[in-house]
């Protein structure tokens, strides 16, 4: 594969699928792709010399991506079936292969670490990537978000480097990873849709953590056997005098062998985010890294784009975005918030993701949702999706138990929050209420 001199991605624009296209751009090789939205992480594949194009036409392909002798073709399990440019591919006969299987091929290339789990694989993966990066040592890293420090989701390594991966429960895609070290840092049940029901989806992340050759660092409450880690519990690795210094969380990290680390900083908030740092400095310790390093790179670390991500910070007005996408999520993001701002009055904009996680989950949604002040609910965002008879954001906000709640359009919601300035916004979700962003941002400091 590493001689192709084409790649055409279908779905180029999607966080997994564009990490590999600027893996293989930064080989040399020539990339191509379709995508449904220009996003605004299209445009930046625009600027890096990647050819994309938004219909789904066979003419719209760029003719030397049509020689199936040096075109290899990469495809999300998020394109449909029917999509026309992919059906040209398959009754071509080209190289075809899912996202999964190539980074799986990657992976074993490589001294692999990934980190799975249905929360918080995101940030810890990017952290456990810096730790060696600002460190000095050389990583390739297939990110699931754009990491603050970085600007990108993919980081560029050596022929001899670690990699690192983000594992992707969702079609069970983490199972073509070949990972020595390995994270998992949650299982709550989510993509039953995949997996028809939970134990399901437990019993794929056991197959997962199998697939682990040499060290496995688990949270305590996936009970898989492991080198577990928690705050304040009886595990391998445990946070000990969790405080709020400087505006920052500071812990001591108790190690298996009893040493103790003290007094590492992080600038992410929420306790969630302390345990994911104690992860990712656990595998971290366990491939080369010492003490010092770990604590310097916890402490430089900025976070992941969407994820707790400030816009406006001021004593008058907070606003926040976050990828939240699932009741636990949105649990662990609200309590940051009140923990921060336990006297300020709370609105919450949430796009809900997939007909059938709002189906699924609808009352642990509501529950969730109730935790806030002011609740402003859009319209579902379907992704892969089509509709599912009685699913709705209105019937999401039927559920919710606040007097003060609402179901806009993103319009709408512009001209409510101009008339009615918040003290702190949250907008919430990963379909696309992230093009909200900008627009919300200038409204509030008008």
């Amino acid at each position: 594969m590493a001689d192709k001199k084409k790649y055409y991605l279908l779905g180029i624009g999607g966080i997994g699928m564009s990490a590999l296209a600027r893996y293989y751009l930064s080989l040399g090789h020539k990339i191509a792709g379709y995508d449904r939205v220009r996003s605004p992480l299209c445009e930046q594949l625009e600027a890096e010399g990647m050819l994309i194009h938004y219909q789904d036409s066979v003419a719209a392909i760029p003719a030397p991506f049509k020689d199936k002798e040096n075109c290899h073709v990469i495809y999300t399990p998020a394109i449909p079936n029917d999509l026309a440019e992919l059906e040209y591919f398959k009754k071509n006969e080209f190289v075809l292969e899912k996202r999964a299987k190539v980074l799986g091929d990657i992976s074993k290339k490589h001294i692999c670490l990934a980190v799975a789990g249905t929360h918080g694989k995101t940030t810890t993966s990017a952290l456990l990537a810096h730790l060696f990066k600002s460190n000095g040592h050389s990583v390739f890293a297939f990110l699931g978000g754009i990491s603050s420090n970085y600007n990108t989701n993919f980081i560029a390594g050596k022929a001899d480097s670690i990699l690192i991966a983000e594992a992707d429960e969702y079609d069970r895609s983490f199972l073509s990873l070949s990972p020595a070290g390995g994270i998992i840092t949650s299982i709550d049940a989510d993509h039953l849709d995949v997996y028809g029901e939970s134990k399901e989806l437990e019993n794929t992340f056991g197959q997962f953590k199998d697939r682990i050759e040499k060290i496995a660092i688990v949270h305590e409450n996936t009970k898989l056997k492991g080198l577990t880690y928690s705050i304040e519990g009886s595990t391998s690795y445990s946070g000990r005098n969790v405080r709020i210094e400087n505006h920052n969380y500071t812990f001591d990290l108790i190690l298996p062998s009893g040493d103790m680390i003290e007094n590492i900083s992080s600038g992410l908030p929420g306790r969630h985010n302390v345990e994911n740092a104690i992860a990712a400095a656990a595998l971290a310790l366990n491939f080369g890294l010492t003490s010092e390093e770990v604590s310097k790179g916890i402490a430089s670390f900025k976070g992941v784009k969407r994820r707790f991500d400030y816009h406006i910070k001021s004593p008058e007005l907070v606003y926040i975005d976050d990828y939240a996408h699932h009741p636990a999520e949105i649990n662990a993001l609200i309590g940051s918030i009140r923990e921060l701002y336990p006297n300020k009055k709370i609105t919450a904009i949430f796009q809900p993701h997939l007909f059938s996680r709002t189906r699924d989950f609808a009352d642990d949604f509501a529950a969730s949702l109730s935790e806030v002040d002011e609740l402003i609910l859009m319209d579902i965002f379907p992704a892969r999706e089509k509709p599912i008879p009685g699913i709705s954001s209105s019937m999401l906000l039927s559920k919710v138990q606040l007097e003060n709640k609402h179901h806009f359009s993103a319009q709408e919601i512009l001209t409510h929050v101009g008339y009615n300035k918040p003290e702190v916004i949250v907008t919430i979700g990963a379909g696309d209420i992230g093009m909200l962003v900008n627009q919300l941002k200038m409204k509030l400091l008008q």
